[in-house]
Parts: structure tokens; sequence; C-alpha cells
């Protein structure tokens, strides 16, 4: 007799409004397998995973779980039936310990004693050690790693009794060692019998870990099948429906003069917290370069002092040989300094503003732009068609707001900007997070571009795939100072992601 699927989607439709996120998709997952779900933004995957695990409810279809039909209105029920989520965005209270988080919400007696609390320890201790899950279960969360979080995060919803788990773009924020420690505990959940759904943009990863793959695409499921039957070109097809550009590395050349040098730089986070700590680097004429390491190494810090919005408390800053006297996003602009920032929509751009506003917002003191204190109204509006059509951003009009342009159209927009104002440097944090595979070749070839004809780039990224793939030099950054360099052709994703997790003694390197 046919087993029944541990998952199967029937159906499903979801709209918003007008808007069909989910156009009567099929979706069916086997127990004991980990399946992936590819789609490009926008593409309903996310919407998909949201009704599976509670978050919305579909307009219409229907959901079975092992082989019965489901009505699930909350992530109540979904726990109920055994399915649990990780969010890339993990949902912890950073005061609490661990074990504090995993059984937070959990119904007991009234009485919490100590024999009733080393009892629960001992379960969440079994939990992990039985998927090789390593915690301290006694430790705050704010004093853990990203790493050890996500770990915290996957024995919360197996301590919860989840057989079905759903993870949101896993890799994101991990280490290249972390990412290996991550693959290990779903071969051993899949052992188990445990059922593993996720999400992701990394081709590889997939085809590393996925026993079979699913690709949707505007809404609609494509293709689902066995990652013996596929490859990442392919994929990548099926997701942009057109053929996509391998990773071409960029070709050798020879740097120019510097045009960013930064010695010996502190900068404070707040509360007396230093975030950098006496940091050199250089950034050349026609070079990218790109620095890696895990969130929270004082990346954000040292983008922010670059771009004139955070002061530092010691060391220099030099653009094009100018001394930087103090924190001045006006000097930044003056210096040729364009800044993609990490987010977007807080620091980037103005989501209730439209397309011609969002553009003028660094330039609209400049002659071209007003006269007598007065926009130019007509010619502003030419000026943004004419950078609307040749950055291919997809908007419904020029007085869109901005906010309701999807991910990718609001970072080439954002690019727009930062690109036309001739930047001699340009520093790009994350500039493909959350992007699909269509956009972010945009942004890539964006970057490429500027570095060929001459300009410097500050590619600061947690993705080390998009590290490698565009850097000529390599910086890795821990506890807010470089602690490795390596150049494009020396370039080793171990040796990389030993640098990343605090090792400065690499086998085979001189001591730094």
């Amino acid at each position: 007799m046919h087993e029944p699927h541990a998952v199967e989607m029937r159906g499903i439709r979801k709209q918003f409004g007008a808007l069909v996120a989910s156009d009567n998709v099929d979706f069916a997952v086997k127990a004991g397998e980990v399946h992936a779900l590819l789609g490009e933004n926008g593409a309903g995957k996310s919407t998909l995973m949201s009704m599976l695990s509670g978050v919305y409810r579909p307009t219409s279809g229907e959901i079975l779980i092992r082989g019965r039909k489901a009505n699930i209105r909350s992530p109540k029920d979904a726990l109920a039936l055994g399915i649990g989520m990780v969010y890339q965005q993990f949902r912890l209270v950073h005061t609490l310990t661990a074990a504090e988080n995993i059984m937070l919400g959990e119904k007991s007696s009234v009485w919490r004693g100590a024999s009733w609390m080393r009892r629960k320890m001992e379960e969440i201790d079994a939990v992990a050690k039985r998927f090789g899950l390593r915690i301290d279960a006694g430790r705050p969360v704010w004093q853990m790693s990203v790493g050890e979080q996500q770990r915290v995060e996957i024995v919360k919803v197996l301590y919860r009794g989840a057989d079905i788990i759903l993870l949101d773009e896993p890799t994101s924020v991990l280490t290249p060692g972390e990412a290996d420690q991550l693959f290990e505990t779903l071969r051993q959940l899949r052992a188990a019998g445990k059922t593993v759904i996720l999400t992701t943009h990394k081709l590889r990863e997939v085809m590393e870990i996925a026993d079979r793959i699913s690709v949707m695409r505007k809404g609609r499921m494509l293709k689902t099948m066995s990652r013996f039957e596929t490859n990442e070109r392919e994929l990548a097809q099926l997701m942009v429906g057109r053929s996509v550009a391998g990773d071409v590395k960029p070709e050798a050349r020879r740097p120019g003069k510097a045009l960013l040098e930064v010695e010996g730089l502190t900068v404070e986070a707040g509360k007396g917290r230093v975030a950098v700590r006496g940091l050199s680097l250089t950034v050349r004429e026609g070079e990218i370069v790109g620095i890696a390491g895990v969130a929270g190494n004082g990346q954000s810090e040292l983008a922010e002092a670059l771009d004139g919005l955070r002061p530092w408390s010691g060391g220099k800053i030099r653009v094009c040989g100018r001394e930087w006297k103090q924190a001045s996003v006006r000097t930044a602009i003056d210096s040729g300094v364009s800044h993609v920032p990490e987010n977007r929509m807080r620091s980037g751009l103005a989501g209730s503003l439209g397309i011609v506003d969002n553009l003028l917002l660094k330039t609209y003191r400049q002659p071209e732009r007003s006269r007598f204190g007065l926009l130019r109204g007509r010619r502003n509006r030419e000026w943004a068609r004419s950078l609307v059509e040749k950055f291919d951003v997809r908007t419904a009009g020029l007085d869109t707001p901005v906010r309701q342009l999807s991910g990718g159209n609001q970072q080439k927009l954002l690019f727009a900007r930062e690109v036309d104002a001739g930047p001699n440097l340009m520093i790009a944090v994350h500039p493909t997070q959350g992007l699909d595979i269509s956009a972010a070749e945009s942004v890539h070839r964006l970057l490429l571009g500027l570095r060929d004809a001459g300009r410097g780039v500050l590619l600061i990224s947690e993705d080390l795939d998009e590290v490698m793939r565009l850097s000529d030099r390599i910086l890795v950054i821990f506890g807010g100072m470089i602690v490795g360099e390596m150049g494009r052709d020396d370039a080793d994703r171990e040796r990389i992601g030993l640098y990343m997790a605090g090792m400065r003694d690499v086998p085979g390197e001189e001591a730094s």
C-alpha cells in the first residue's frame, strides 16, 4: 500500500486582494526526506510555507498531513500536527537562557521547583544529544554565537514534538563550518525519520543536502525532481525563466592608486561597546575588496563610519588623499563616496516617497536638479525615467511609493541613484541579501562595471560565495578586527571559515 506523504498541499490558492500569491499549487513531501523549495522573490514559496506553519490560511485548496486533511488556522494548530518552523530571523529572547527559551509558553503545574527544572533540563539535553546539537542549555542566548542560537531554535521545535521541520534560509548567517554542522544535523534528522523542508537561494547547498527539489515561479509550481536529475544551471533557469550567466570571476587587473585608506580605526557601537578595534584597510582604483564575516563583528559600524553616519573615536580615514576630520554625510558625498546600506528601507530609501523623490535625495541641491531653491520638475522626471529604464527598475509609475516595489527593484533603484552619482568609491553592504538569482545577477554586474571603470568597491557581505566570486582581495573581520587577508587566487573556503570563527593561526599560514 502506498505510504501517505508527510505533507501534501492540493490546489492551494492564496489571494491578497487582487494579488494571487499561490495559484492552484500542488506540493508533496515524502516522510523522512530533505526537500528544498526554490523560487525567486515573489514566487510564492514563503506564502506556501506560511500557510503550512499556520501564519496564513489558504483562500482555497486543502492540506493533508500524513494523509489526513488538516485545518491549520494558527501556528498552535501547526505545532499540534507536528509542524515546527525555524525562521531566518530567530524568535529568541536574548536575556533568557537556552532552556528558558525552549520551555517558553509550555504548560506546566503551578509549582516550578528545582526538581521540575532539573527534569526539563535533562529532557532538553537528551533531545539535543540525540540529534548531535551541541548547546549549553543553561547559558543566556545573548552570549551565544549565531550558529548556537540556530541550534537552540532547532532543539526548541524538536523538544515540542515536531517531526516536520521548516527551515527558512538556514545558512544565510552561518560560517562555512557552522553550515557544515547544520547539514550534518539535517542528515541525522533524516535518519531519524524526520521530514525537513527548506527554502534557500544557495543552489550549491541544495545540491549537497536535498533529496528532492521543487521550483516555483510566479505563484505556480513548475517542477519537482530528484537532485540527481538536475544541476545548478537548470535550477537557476527554472527559477528565473531564462538562461542565467555562470559564476564568472573578474579578470585580474593591476589596481591603481589608493582611493580609501583606513588606519587604526576604532568605532564604538553605543553604551561604551567597541565595535571596530584598530582596523586598517585600503581600497584602490579598479578593485573590489571583500570583507567576509559573521554578522555582529563590526561590519555595520565600519560601513556607517565610512559613509559619515557614525563618529569614530580613534584612527584615520582618507578618501582620495583627503583626511576626514569628523563624521559627515556631506563630506562623504563630496568625496565621491556612494553607499548601499544593509537595510535599504531603513537608511537607503524613503518608502512613502515615489521614484523621482528617492532618486533626488542626494542631488537635489545640484544646478541640474534645482534652480533658486525650486526643483526642476519636468527635467527631473525625464532624468528619473531614463534611470528607471537604464537600470531596469520594474514599477507601475514614477510616483509609485517605493515600499510597493519588490526587494529586487528597490535595490536596483538604490543602485541607480548611487551609481549615477559617479562615485570614486562604492561601499556595498549585503547588496544581494534577500534577492533572487536574477536580481542578484544584476547587482553583481553593476559592481563589476564600477570596478572595470576604475572605481573602488568595498563589498561587505555575509554571503561567502558572493565575496569569493567578486573580490580581488578578501579580508576577514572578527571582533572588529581584520584577522585574515588573501588574494582572489589564494582564497580557500575552509581557511576563510576558520578566520570567520575567530582563529588567528590557520594551519599552513603564519600567525597574524
